[in-house]
This record gives structure tokens, sequence and C-alpha cells, in this order.
């Protein structure tokens, strides 16, 4: 009699449930009605949107939201359904538990290899099991769901490398420390609650001074936001910073120089924003560490009036130059490459008309192919992609916004499953924006099931689409070779690929050509690797300098020399220096020694 009692209680109460779920589901098409969404949302009805979330839970009505949105698309009322989307967006993210998307970035940083030791794993575990929306006041809460170009910001720029409950908690802080000032910067704010939710990783800015000289720690979110405010009040930055958005704001924000040396910038390192570049050659330039072979900042204090003091290498120049900019507002980043001969590092910053300038400090001579730098919100390097959109600036214009809009329900439609309307709305999305990468790796997604001939056209027009954009042009000509020879058209897919290279060579990215002989050798048996290395390079290795050298001939030298095998390393070496010609006492040359004489 017990277990039947037992078994008839489960039942009423999953009937319970089920009626209490029919009945809030009822509620919220009542009070949230389907004609609301063929119009964008007013203030009023956003308000009715915060407080039935807050009655019934955030989570039903951002479901409720997000169908909605779509019968807003449906209808050819994508303005509308965007907005709604928008707010659907934020309900969700308001309803997550602060614990499960703490846990949740913790094992993203982890499969990324971007878990570092100094990130506090207890803090983050230690987060309550309630919603984020609890980080907020109604108030901050209201505001997010009412402002549209904010909300477009923050989800365009948002990743998985971004711990939403410190972001959400940063913004919460800001907004109250700014006081009348928060809605003017809110991109400032937004760049900084992006930046600062984690810490920067143990090796930036750059690896060439040591943590004892430079702490490598940034300011409280708090100190950074009202130092910037301030700033700009007082006409100390070169940029009006209530004017600039938080994608180009994040590389203002990422301060390793403490205040102090900042204010000492702001009144030393005056230089008007179109000869910004002086600031780099204000340092004067240590050939005599160069000799010495101290690429390692030597001295005991790191900071810009010592660096302005002593002079540096190429790397000092550009770390004084970068940390200048940003002192006065000025977004800028830190560029290291390798050449010809040697490795170099110099800054980009966002001059005059807000147009990026990517060379500054750069030596044209030495044939830098491409030049890496940190994006502060992921602590990742940036792309060659990335780096290019940033200077030709599309993403602030109509076009792109019209394709996201159509882009955000391609992925709604995916996680749907309905493939059909996904491929629609991704199509939309690339006929407005053809640069939009995300929209095209949705409609090949879209595509995963459709005959191979139809998705390797897909895959074709993307690369077409992309073929300014070595990176990315490489990603889907590789996806489209990969396709071709799993259906057996392998000599296809191999002229496919080395098209890909040939076009990297012309447009003079050597670099493409180092990509694909380190896969080469990576691939090769022992018994075969002399003859494939003399194959790539003969036919990747001239014009491509130290990089073949650091990406394909070191490594294969280093397993040689561990496996004994000490004259083919040397052999390996005479026939790179013949092909490579290391200027004579380069770095590169010194290397090449230093390598030959490990070998022997």
């Amino acid at each position: 009699m017990m277990v039947i009692g037992r078994r008839r209680l489960f039942w009423i109460l999953c009937v319970f449930i089920w009626a209490a779920i029919a009945q809030a589901r009822a509620d919220l098409a009542t009070v949230l009605p389907d004609d609301w969404f063929t119009r964008p949302p007013t203030a009023e009805r956003i308000k009715v949107v915060q407080t039935a979330a807050e009655d019934l839970g955030w989570s039903p009505v951002a479901t409720r939201l997000f169908a909605g949105s779509i019968r807003g698309y449906e209808l050819r009322q994508e303005n509308a359904a965007a907005a709604w989307y928008l707010l659907a967006r934020w309900c969700d993210l308001f309803g997550q538990s602060q614990a499960k998307a703490g846990r949740q970035w913790l094992e993203f940083l982890s499969k990324a290899g971007a878990l570092y030791p100094h990130i506090d794993q207890q803090r983050i575990r230690a987060l309550p099991d309630e919603p984020i929306a609890r980080l907020l006041t109604a108030e901050t809460g209201a505001w997010l769901l009412g402002d549209r170009t904010f909300s477009e910001t923050f989800f365009d720029l948002v990743t998985p490398y971004d711990c939403l409950p410190r972001v959400m908690g940063i913004l919460q802080e800001l907004r109250e420390a700014g006081a009348g000032r928060f809605a003017s910067h809110a991109q400032l704010a937004l760049a900084i609650a992006l930046v600062y939710d984690s810490p920067p990783p143990p090796h930036w800015p750059h690896w060439q001074v040591s943590t004892t000289v430079l702490p490598r720690q940034l300011p409280t979110p708090r100190d950074a936001f009202l130092f910037f405010l301030d700033s700009d009040k007082a006409g100390r930055t070169l940029h009006k910073l209530g004017s600039l958005p938080a994608a180009e704001l994040k590389f203002a924000v990422d301060l390793s120089a403490p205040f102090s040396e900042l204010l000492w910038a702001q009144q030393s390192v005056k230089f008007p924003l179109p000869n910004l570049v002086k600031s780099y050659e204000a340092v004067r330039y240590r050939n005599d560490r160069i000799d010495a072979q101290a690429y390692v900042w030597p001295g005991d204090s790191y900071e810009l009036p010592e660096i302005y003091r002593e002079g540096g290498i190429c790397v000092d120049q550009a770390y004084f130059a970068t940390q200048a900019a940003k002192a006065r507002g000025v977004p800028s980043l830190l560029f290291g490459g390798a050449g010809r001969d040697g490795r170099h590092a110099w800054f980009g910053y966002l001059g005059t008309g807000q147009k990026w300038v990517l060379d500054a400090g750069r030596y044209e001579e030495q044939r830098y192919v491409t030049g890496v730098a940190f994006d502060p919100q992921t602590w990742t390097l940036l792309s060659d992609h990335e780096l290019t959109f940033l200077s030709e600036g599309f993403r602030r214009l109509p076009p792109y916004r019209q394709s996201r809009q159509h882009q955000v329900f391609a992925e709604l439609y995916l996680r749907m499953n309905q493939k059909t309307a996904a491929a629609a709305a991704a199509r939309k999305a690339v006929n407005y924006e053809r640069r939009n990468v995300d929209a095209w790796e949705l409609l090949v997604a879209a595509n995963d099931e459709a005959p191979s001939r139809t998705r390797e056209g897909v895959l074709r027009e993307a690369g077409q689409a992309m073929q300014r954009y070595p990176d990315l042009n490489a990603r889907f000509v590789r996806e489209l070779a990969a396709s071709m020879r799993a259906r057996g058209e392998t000599s296809a897919a191999d002229f496919e690929e080395r098209s890909l290279v040939r076009r990297g060579q012309t447009g003079g990215r050597s670099d493409m050509g180092v990509d694909h002989a380190a896969t080469a050798m990576a691939a090769a048996a022992p018994a075969d690797q002399g003859r494939v290395y003399r194959q790539l390079l003969q036919q990747y290795g001239r014009g491509a300098g130290i990089a073949f050298y650091d990406r394909v001939t070191k490594p294969l030298v280093l397993a040689m020399i561990a496996e004994n095998r000490r004259g083919e390393a040397l052999q390996v070496l005479a026939q790179t220096r013949s092909i490579l010609k290391p200027e004579f006492g380069s770095q590169f040359d010194r290397e090449m020694d230093e390598l030959a004489a490990k070998a022997k």
C-alpha cells in the first residue's frame, strides 16, 4: 500500500508540474501576445518583459521571446525580430546559473589550453547557484534590456572566453562608479568588463621582460574606468572615448603600466595623433644589446621613464609606444613577427579618421610577412583577418548590421535543426555582407547533409569571398579539398591545395607555404624526412626567411640530433643556408651557427 501511495504521489506531482508549466506558457502567451513581435519593443513592453521574467522566471520568458522573434522574422519584419531577439538573449543570459556559467567557462579554458595557473578557480567554483540577474540591480537590468545599441555590441563581442558572471558584475560596478557618465561611456565600460573578467597570461604583453620587473597585472575595473573618464573629460585623450565602439576600446583599456607611468606619458609623450609613430622612435635603439644577444630587458625597472632614458630594442620600443598610446585613449597593439633575417616588434594604433595604422615601426625591407598581437578580450593571438577587419572598419556600417540580423536567425534555426530555414537566413546574411565569415560558416553547416557537390559549391563560394583574407580563404579551400578527396577526387584536391599555396606566395604570403611545409614534414616518415625536406625547402623556402627555419628546419634538426643523426642534421642546415641565405651577422645567421654547433 505504501508503494502504491508513493507512486500515486509521484504522478500527482508530475500532473501538478505539467499543469503549472502549461499555465505559465498560457500566461506568457497572454502577457506577451503574438502581435507584439511584428513591431520593435517599446519601453512599456520592455517593462512588461522584465516584470514577467521576475514573476515567472527569466528562462521561460526567454523561450517565449525567441519564439516570438522567429515569428516576426518569418513575417519579414526583420528589424522588429532582431530587437526582440536581443531581449531574448538578455533574458536567457539573466536566467543562467552563476555557478554553472563559471564552471562552463573554466571547462572551456581548459580545453582551449588557456587555463593558466594564476586564474582563481576556487573563486569561480564558489559562485552561487543563483541567476546571473541577481548580480544586477533592477535599474541596470532595465537599462540593458532597453539599450539596443549596447545590446547589439555586447552580443556581437561576447565569446566563450568571457566569464559571464564576472562581466556582468563588472558592468554593475562601473554603472555605480560612473554615476551619470556611464550611459555616455557605456562602450568603454563594456570594453573594460570584457577585458578585466579574467587576468592576463604570464607572457603578456611580451616575454622579453621578467615578471619581477613587469608584474603583468591589470588595475581594478573601477580605477581603470575612472582613469579614462577623467582623462577624457580633461582633454588628455587623442580620441573622444564616448564615440568609440567597445570592439576598438578593448585595445585601449588593457593597461600593463601603472597609472603613475600613464600620467607621466600623458605629460611627456605628447605626439599628435598623425605623428604617433614617433613615440616608437623616441626610444633610442640599443645596438649593443643586439650584439650581445641580450634580448631580455637587463634592468631592474621597466617603467616607461626608464625605457625612455635607457633605450631598448624593438620590443621595448613597441611596449613603450603602445602604453603611451593607451595613456592618451588610443587603442593600440604590440605586434611581433618573423622576417628574412630576424624577429621584430612594432605597433599599431587607431589613427586619424578612426583608421587603423598597423605598421608603425615595421621594417619593410625585412619583409615581415605576418605579425601577431594579443586580443585582450580572449588573451589569444589575433588572426590575420581580424586585424584586416579592424583596419577596414566595415563592421561599423549598416550592411554588416543587416547581415548580422539574418545571421542570428540562421544560428537559431540551426539549433532547432531547421537546416533549410538556416541556409536561407545565412544566404541573406552573406548577400548583405560578403565578409561576414560567421554567416559563411553557418551556410556551410546548414548544408552538411546536402550532396557533396552542393556543399563543395558553398565552400568554393566562401573561399572566393575571402580571397583578400588568406587565412580564411585557406580554411574554406582546405575543407573543400578534404571533401573532394573523401569522394575520390584526389588530383583535384591536390590542385586546390597547391593553388592555395601559389596564391599565397604571389601575394607575398610565404607563411602559407610554411604552413603547408610544416604539415608535410610532420607527416613524413623518418626514412623519407631528408628527401621530403629538400623538396619543401626548394618549393617553399625561398623568401620565407626565419619563419621557415623556426617551423620546419629547427624541429627537424633537433629531432635528428636527439636520434643521434648528426650528419644528416648538419647536411639539412647546409642545404637550408644555401637556399634561405641569412645575412652575415644577423639574428638568423647566429641562430643557425648555434644550432650547427649543437649538431656537431
